[in-house]
């Protein structure tokens, strides 16, 4: 199957050629005509089976057909969680739509914000942007969106889970109500469905991959290793296997920094990407990751999605993430579109039920390997592999009100659980708080 059997015309298809595409991926194949027939879209599948294309070329198509946008509108919005994915997905719309008359802008925050308000004033058939600076955006009237005939959320799931839902629903209040609707992710929570049930109109949903898989092209396994040696086995791995680029999951902005600090000292060019990093310092980081000038990129999961780097061969973690998911989303940043990759896991004692709940997660116990010379003092403990489904909760039943037995009236508490204070309030019981402890084609 080729791209013009999608329906997709000559300026785009030869933009893909240029970048040495020649057949679609499996997402491509169903989304990308159902995207050009005007229907609405929920796509599934994992990190690197080009989900961003799924949209973007079918999104290029319609738009090009079109009236272009007037000064200060928008005829399509594509969301984004972090600012590194709505850069690669603006990147991907530029790429492909080279060959058309179409504009295309991206903002998001960390920058300033004046640049972007000016390129507004263009008006954008494609925008791309996070959340918040959106709205920043709209409330200083840099932006209309009475021509806009399309939204895509692109890792929603990651929205949700980044705590993006109040402005989601912010800006779906100021879009017309007649539009077209794509979601695509990774993965859909119930969550996600949730919102879906309020955004799209009996929606063509695409899944292409079962929910919560890594990819068969990623060989992973862990090594058992003490906290305090981490950094240490690190380096040596490195070293040793002359690791020319790796991606390394830090669980902290603390520990990014500090893990980076080592590697440098050891003679290993070495950069941190997160959340306390400027927006330049993050974009010059990943810029020469991507060249080779850095051996060693250091992020949290703020990296975790949107980072497109061709042929990666190897991402380490070295914490593990506190919600296995984001094991997933992590090691999805290599083995991408066919290529194969590794991910390798340093695993300490005190991390065995992380370790746990990842293999529940992805069906499968991982290979061990402990290296010479970094026997763990702690041992790691054996996993086991548990596949039994999880009991729903069962809903508690309403507990009966209590009477009083001298005179048979209902009682609203009793005097142990409220005390009254001088002015005849009762006090409430004090609350508690509980630790929860933590258990996270072409490019896409």
């Amino acid at each position: 199957m080729s791209f013009a059997s999608l329906g997709l015309s000559a300026p785009i298809v030869d933009a893909v050629t240029e970048q040495g595409y020649k057949t679609p991926s499996p997402i491509q194949e169903q989304a990308i005509p159902a995207v050009i027939q005007g229907k609405d879209v929920m796509a599934a599948a994992q990190t690197g089976t080009g989900k961003t294309a799924g949209f973007t070329l079918p999104l290029l198509e319609n738009l090009s057909k079109g009236r272009l946008a007037g000064s200060n509108q928008v005829r399509a919005l594509v969301l984004t969680p972090t600012r590194e994915l709505a850069a690669q997905v603006a990147e991907s719309v530029a790429i492909y739509g080279k060959n058309l008359p179409l504009k295309s802008a991206v903002v998001f925050g960390g920058v300033k914000i004046n640049p972007q308000m000016m390129k507004l004033r263009k008006g954008a058939d494609i925008l791309v942007a996070t959340p918040g600076r959106l709205l920043d955006l709209y409330n200083q009237n840099a932006m209309k969106f009475d021509h806009l005939e399309v939204l895509i959320l692109d890792e929603a799931d990651r929205m949700l889970d980044m705590g993006f839902i109040h402005d989601i629903k912010k800006i779906l209040s100021l879009l017309p109500k007649q539009r077209q609707n794509l979601m695509f992710s990774a993965t859909f929570s119930d969550e996600i469905r949730t919102l879906a049930k309020g955004l799209v109109n009996n929606p063509v949903e695409i899944s292409v991959t079962p929910r919560n898989t890594t990819a068969t092209t990623v060989k992973q396994w862990i090594h058992p290793v003490d906290k305090k040696q981490k950094p240490a086995l690190l380096t040596q791995l490195i070293q040793e296997n002359s690791w020319y680029q790796v991606l390394v999951f830090c669980k902290t902005k603390h520990g990014a920094n500090k893990l980076t600090k080592h590697l440098e000292n050891n003679k290993i060019k070495a950069a941190a990407i997160h959340g306390n990093k400027s927006q330049g310092a993050r974009t010059r980081a990943l810029a020469d990751f991507k060249s080779g000038e850095i051996q060693a990129l250091v992020a949290t999961d703020i990296a975790a999605r949107g980072l497109d780097i061709d042929q990666l061969p190897q991402v380490v973690n070295f914490d593990l993430p506190n919600v296995a998911e984001d094991y997933v989303h992590r090691i999805g940043r290599t083995g991408r579109a066919g290529a194969v990759g590794q991910a390798i896991s340093l695993v300490a004692a005190d991390e065995f039920k992380l370790l746990t709940d990842i293999e529940t997660l992805i069906g499968k116990l991982l290979d061990r390997e402990i290296i010479d010379d970094f026997d763990p003092i702690h041992a790691l403990p054996e996993s086991r592999l548990n596949l039994r489904p999880k009991k729903p909760k069962k809903p508690k039943k309403p507990k009966k009100p209590r009477t009083d037995h001298k005179d048979g009236q209902k009682s609203t508490g009793s005097s142990h659980a409220r005390s009254k204070s001088p002015w005849g309030d009762a006090k409430p019981k004090p609350r508690t708080s509980r630790n929860r402890s933590g258990n996270k084609a072409p490019k896409s």
